[in-house]
């Protein structure tokens, strides 16, 4: 393998791995868009990658302030609910994608899992009438392409590419004890959704091979959730009064996935050391507050009369900093580190503060045809409180209880095989 593509390698290489520290960042990130297979310099190029994350973010003192019989949930710090919680669950990142190149002209397709969440504190904890489970998933299918021209020393990109997304996930929460009182329901609701849309994306890149610079900055549009729809089951809270209750309704509303721009920096420092760095923002703050209403209502909005429930958020940007370090060690083996540092999304309705994680790992190639990546990350969930938050409608949410947390741990693990052809 010639030295030029030893370089690139390295490059590349170090870039997948310092990604690790970015998989449990704010909003709701999962593995974002990650379009770097796009540079691999072999004609064709197939990836496999897996990521498994392992979040620890535990509650505590956990207050029910709203415990009201009717409207509240009941009180839910009576004996029996628990103060703490753990509010995390492990998950998995999977991605693939396939690269091929023929003159000036590389394209793309991949699979990944850009967005999702996972919140499973239980039904017998002090804030169950707020959650008990909430669970989102993605998937995205992309095709990028792009048109490289000669430019000074190096070579100039022009990016561009369009995806599909499917969107879905549930919420689960105590809505009433009247039913388990009377012992004809468990009085927990529960909210299903799904939806989907189309994004596009656009860049530029340049690239000096010999000293394996690149310079990358990608814009991933906004897909909006226009179709998002659903049920609102209730029929574990069979009570008078109100006609959704008792019942499972159809319900309707509108999101989106927000979108971002990534600039991203590498290169050579020394023979076989490397530096490479990136920045992110993510326009969570696009997520506030989610009405749904029964569908074929003819408005709905947070104040609407016909609202059923809603998915209070109140986002506010993200921002993600990474920095690091490359080394190839010979002609198998490269390797490299990272710091990453999150901004947290939360404005104190959730547990999304900074996280400042350092994350590494090593490639192997026994051939120029094969290569073999391992990394982990370590991190710190910083400390803070939930509490009632007056969004910019005017309206108080968060309003079921309030927790603090302390400094918690987040960890992964990741693994990936790359073939080229």
């Amino acid at each position: 393998m010639s030295n030029l593509r030893l370089k690139t390698l390295l490059g590349a290489g170090c870039f997948s791995l310092g990604l690790i520290g970015s998989v449990h960042a704010g909003g709701l990130e999962r593995g974002g868009y990650d379009i770097d297979l796009l540079f691999d310099p072999a004609q064709v190029t197939g990836e496999v990658t897996g990521t498994y994350v392992m979040p620890q973010r535990d509650l505590k003192n956990v207050k029910d302030i709203n415990p009201d019989l009717f409207t509240g949930g009941g009180d839910l710090n009576a004996p029996g609910f628990s103060s703490s919680a753990r509010d995390t669950e492990s998950y998995w990142v999977p991605s693939v994608g396939i690269k091929a190149g023929m003159g000036p002209v590389d394209c793309l397709i991949d699979y990944g899992q850009p967005i999702g969440a996972y919140s499973n504190p239980g039904a017998n904890w002090a804030g169950a009438n707020g959650n008990i489970v909430t669970k989102v998933k993605s998937e995205a299918v992309g095709g990028t392409c792009s048109y490289k021209m000669d430019l000074g020393k190096g070579q100039f990109r022009f990016i561009g590419g369009v995806f599909h997304e499917d969107v879905s996930g549930f919420k689960e929460q105590f809505v009433s004890p009247l039913p388990v009182l009377l012992g004809i329901g468990t009085g927990i609701g529960r909210l299903d959704l799904e939806g989907d849309g189309w994004g596009w994306r656009a860049g530029v890149a340049y690239e000096i091979p010999d000293i394996a610079l690149r310079a990358s900055l990608v814009y991933n549009s906004a897909v909006k959730l226009d179709n998002l729809s659903g049920t609102l089951d209730l029929t574990e809270v069979p009570l008078p009064g109100n006609p959704l209750l008792g019942v499972v309704t159809d319900v309707s509303g509108s999101a989106q996935v927000p979108d971002s721009l990534e600039l991203k920096l590498q290169s050579g420092v020394a023979p076989g050391w490397l530096a490479f760095g990136s920045i992110k923002w993510v326009n969570w703050s696009v997520l506030q507050s989610i009405p749904f209403c029964p569908t074929g209502s003819p408005s709905c909005s947070t104040t609407s009369p016909y609202r059923a429930t809603s998915l209070d958020l109140l986002y506010r940007d993200g921002w993600t900093v990474s920095g690091g370090i490359g080394h190839k060690f010979n002609d198998q083996w490269s390797g490299a580190a990272a710091l990453t540092w999150d901004r947290g999304t939360s404005t104190g309705l959730s547990a999304q503060t900074d996280t400042w994680t350092v994350s590494g790992g090593v490639a192997y190639t026994p051939t120029q045809n094969i290569e073999v990546r391992l990394g982990g990350a370590l991190g710190v969930l910083t400390s803070g409180s939930i509490h009632p938050v007056v969004g910019d409608d005017g309206v108080t949410y968060g309003t079921d209880y309030t927790a603090d947390f302390g400094n918690d741990l987040v960890s992964a693990i990741s693994t990936s095989l790359k073939v080229k052809w």
